[in-house]
Formats: structure tokens, sequence, C-alpha cells
């Protein structure tokens, strides 16, 4: 490459101090944010493209690091490296949270009933189940349920709005029942975010 660039009238200090550093950042931008989502494709049980996404950030990180030997002298080149790792990071949980892929699992707590929430989630037909229990200052309600990740955000408000003072968690799910939903519908949508915000 840096032969090419000479014959394009780029200077072998150009190329040391800016554009080789600029590759590398790059490069690593691009296989930890790889690596970033593939993690999450391994906590949401896709075993097909985890795999494919682990080729591509290795295949990626062994051309950085095949750079970074070859300017072991630059310390640009380290400091490209540690940049683009930070970075990378970054970019990947923000690709994430807008493709917002799969379920979680939420449990609200409250002294009383939600009759609003019950009904909110009944017109929607959300699964939930609900049970008495024993809390610290007495006997509280506990609600259940599985959302896609595409909705959470609605349904937070919607408790909030019900309950100001409910206290919930939030946990990711890796896998449920696949009669409970549609497979291909989750790959169409994963597709049309990734393209829509590919666009972007």
């Amino acid at each position: 490459m840096q032969d090419f660039l000479s014959q394009m009238g780029v200077s072998e200090e150009l190329f040391n101090y800016l554009i080789m550093p600029l590759l590398i950042f790059i490069a690593r931008v691009g296989d930890v944010s790889i690596n970033t989502l593939r993690i999450v494709f391994v906590l949401n049980g896709k075993k097909f493209i985890a795999p494919m996404l682990g080729f591509f950030e290795a295949l990626i990180w062994l051309l950085a690091i095949g750079q970074i030997i070859q300017n072991i002298n630059n310390p640009l080149s380290y400091i490209a490296y540690a940049g683009g790792f930070a970075m990378g990071i970054f970019v990947g949980m923000t690709i994430e949270e807008k493709l917002a892929m799969g379920r979680v699992l939420v449990r609200v707590i409250t002294p009383e009933p939600m009759h609003d929430l019950i009904d909110y989630m009944k017109e929607r037909g959300y699964r939930f189940t609900m049970v008495g229990a024993e809390g610290s200052y007495g006997r509280v309600q506990l609600l259940f349920t599985v959302l896609k990740r595409d909705t959470l955000k609605e349904y937070i408000e919607k408790v909030k709005e019900c309950n100001q003072k409910a206290f919930y968690t939030i946990e990711s799910v890796k896998k449920i029942s696949e009669d409970d939903f549609d497979m291909m519908e989750d790959k169409r949508k994963f597709s049309t975010r990734l393209f829509n915000l590919i666009r972007k």
C-alpha cells in the first residue's frame, strides 16, 4: 500500500504518522464493534450469526495487529489502536441499542395491583403472570412479563404513568418457547433495522 501511495505523491512521513494510524483506528473500531454485537448475538442464542461475526472480527483484528507490528516504532500506532478500541465499544453499544434485539424479562413490584397496567397489557396481547408476595413492608403484587426490547421503553413509561413509585427490574432473556413468537419475524425486523441504521 505504501508503494502505491508513494506513486500517488504521498510522502512516507504522511503515511506513517497520519494514514497508517487512521487505518489502524478504523480497523479497531470495526472489529470491536463487531465483537460487541457478537456477544449480544451469543447472549440471545443466535448460533449461526455469531460465528460469522467472529470470523470477520478475527480477520480485521489480525490486519490491525499486522500493521502495528510493521510500525512498531511509531507511537501513534499504539494511540490509534487504543483509541479505536474505546470508540469501537461506543459504536457497538450504539448499534446494539438502535437494533433493540431480543427479549427482556420485566418484573414490576407494587403494594397494590396495577389494574390500568394489566388492562394495557391485555389490550396489546402481552402474556403476564401476577402473584402475591411478601415484601419488607408487607404484602406486595409481583408482575412478570416478557417483552420485545423495541417495546420496552413504551412499557416502562406506562408503568411509571400507573405508579411513579413502582419498583421494577429488567433482565435479558436468552430464549423462550419458540411457539410463543415468530423467529422469522425477528429476522426480518433485524434486517430492516440494520438497513435503516446503515442508511442514516
